[in-house]
């Protein structure tokens, strides 16, 4: 595991998440990160693709109990270090999620996972995203998706420790969303249908190809629940790292999908 570890520790997200010096922080991911584990371990052993993998934490803690894992993201700059880092990790492979387009993906993963990615979508590029998972698991295959709780109880909490791990200089913290008192307290007694304006960013990861996002502000889980139904039957919907709590003071809530039969040919 110290060779794991050791790989893992030259990831940017993980230096941010799991090694972050705040130990509350490094916890909370911690938690998603254990909880990402716990639900992959039933498909041990089969064709396993995780949708947005970042710097690829998640495939590489769960490694060794698939033969055949991909991590695909849009960066090309992220996905060329995975490769470089994770060379030694036999089973991994890191593609863009470009190159997921090509048709004999379709059908080819027997579980997907899209972790704290669905909300960065602008709303078309979320549902292009939906689509490919639609397009990608095997039928009958099995969909995990976590997006991260920003209504309720958990938003004033969250925003306080973004506050307080700012005022640090801890990660991106100091960069972190401001509320007004009215937007927040929208948020806060937010219902299904409740929205605020959401900010959107430009990041040129592809010259030539601006990449537009939100940031966490104004992203309603509830909201996203009727649009994943479009496409997925929810199986069961879970929270970390306080599941008992489910959406109060839980700072992350998973979906667990099976596609619907209307698949695109």
């Amino acid at each position: 595991m110290s060779l794991v570890n050791n790989l893992l520790a030259g990831g940017a997200y993980a230096q941010k998440q799991l090694f972050c010096k705040a130990r509350l922080v490094a916890w909370s991911h911690g938690a998603r990160f254990r909880m990402a584990c716990r639900l992959a371990e039933p498909f041990a052993g089969r064709k396993l693709l995780d949708y947005g993998c970042g710097d690829g934490t998640f495939l590489a803690l769960i490694q060794d109990r698939f033969t055949q894992a991909v991590g695909a993201d849009m960066d090309p700059k992220q996905t060329a270090d995975c490769i470089r880092r994770f060379a030694s990790l036999s089973g991994l492979s890191f593609v863009l999620t470009e190159d997921l387009l090509d048709a004999r993906h379709n059908g080819r993963f027997d579980v997907v996972f899209c972790m704290e990615v669905l909300e960065h979508c602008i709303e078309q590029t979320r549902a292009a995203v939906l689509s490919d998972l639609h397009r990608l698991v095997a039928v009958g295959g099995t969909v995990i998706i976590s997006v991260p709780v920003e209504v309720g109880p958990s938003l004033i909490v969250k925003q306080l420790l973004r506050t307080l791990a700012g005022r640090r200089g801890i990660g991106d913290y100091r960069y972190s969303e401001k509320y007004t008192f009215k937007d927040l307290m929208k948020m806060v007694f937010a219902g299904e249908e409740t929205a605020i304006e959401r900010p959107v960013y430009r990041v040129d990861l592809i010259p030539g190809k601006p990449t537009y996002y939100h940031a966490h502000k104004g992203f309603n889980w509830r909201t996203f629940r009727r649009q994943l139904n479009e496409l997925f039957s929810v199986q069961r919907i879970l929270f970390s790292p306080l599941g008992w709590l489910r959406g109060f003071f839980s700072s992350q809530v998973w979906f667990i999908c099976k596609p619907r039969l209307n698949r695109c040919a």
